[in-house]
This record gives C-alpha cells, sequence and structure tokens, in this order.
C-alpha cells in the first residue's frame, strides 16, 4: 500500500463555513488555521481548522452556489464528506489507490486552498470519497 500517505483532514460538508466555523470553535475548542477561501475549481468555501496540539485538520466545506459540486451532498444533509490524505507523489499514489480497487473521480488538478498544489479524488467500494494533495515542498506538518 501507499506507505507515503498521511491524514492531512477530514472535511465536513456545512451549509455556512463562518457559522459552522464558530460552532466548531466554541464547542470543541478548535482554532483557525486559514481564512474562508474560495475555490471556483471546487466551487465551494472552504475554511481549516485545527485543535490545538493536533496534528490533523477539519475542513469546513459550503457550496459557493446552487449549481456547486456540494450542492447534492448538503441537500442530503451534509456532514462527513471525505477524507484527505498528503502525499510525496501524488501520481504515483492514484495509481497504487486505483490497482487497490478506488475509482478515480478526478484526476489531480491545482487547488486554490493549497497554493496550487494539486488535489485528486478516489473513491472505494465503501462509498468513501478520499482526496489526495500534494505535500507542500517543505514536508513539515499540514501546510496548507
Amino acid at each position: 500500500m501507499t506507505s507515503a500517505l498521511r491524514l492531512h483532514h477530514i472535511g465536513i460538508v456545512v451549509p455556512d463555513v463562518a457559522v459552522a466555523s464558530a460552532e466548531y470553535t466554541e464547542r470543541l475548542g478548535y482554532e483557525s488555521a486559514s481564512q474562508i477561501i474560495h475555490d471556483p475549481v471546487q466551487t465551494a468555501y472552504v475554511q481549516f481548522l485545527q485543535l490545538p496540539g493536533d496534528g490533523a485538520l477539519l475542513e469546513l466545506v459550503a457550496p459557493d452556489g446552487p449549481a456547486s459540486k456540494l450542492s447534492n451532498a448538503l441537500n442530503k444533509g451534509g456532514g462527513l464528506n471525505h477524507l484527505c490524505y498528503e502525499t510525496d507523489d501524488i501520481d504515483g499514489s492514484c495509481v497504487e489507490l486505483r490497482r487497490h480497487g478506488l475509482v478515480l473521480i478526478h484526476p489531480p488538478v491545482p487547488a486554490t486552498a493549497f497554493q496550487g498544489r494539486r488535489i485528486a479524488w478516489l473513491m472505494g467500494r465503501e462509498r468513501v470519497l478520499t482526496e489526495l494533495v500534494e505535500r507542500a515542498p517543505n514536508g513539515h506538518g499540514h501546510e496548507l
């Protein structure tokens, strides 16, 4: 299996990123790890949160309009949407995960939320959406 994968974030679909961010901050002690970012390619608004001392991030994701790719997920109630893993070799990881039965939903493309580093989307038979993101050039921590 792809040994270089490391959990980067858990994606949660919400109707409003700012409202959800305030709730996660107040209720669970999360801190903001980014501003709210508009990603026109993903048709979404996103914000990353982090618990103090924790390595993995929480990504709050909201559709940027009725035609957003996320509108269907929100209409079904939102909530847990995907798991994202960092990788040093996104192309190689896509090939390897496909060999292990995952279906490539969207090949690697640059992502606004990650300063142009590429992301890819896959799904396995258990229907869990998997996102891959290229590791930051310095390779330290969970860089956005």
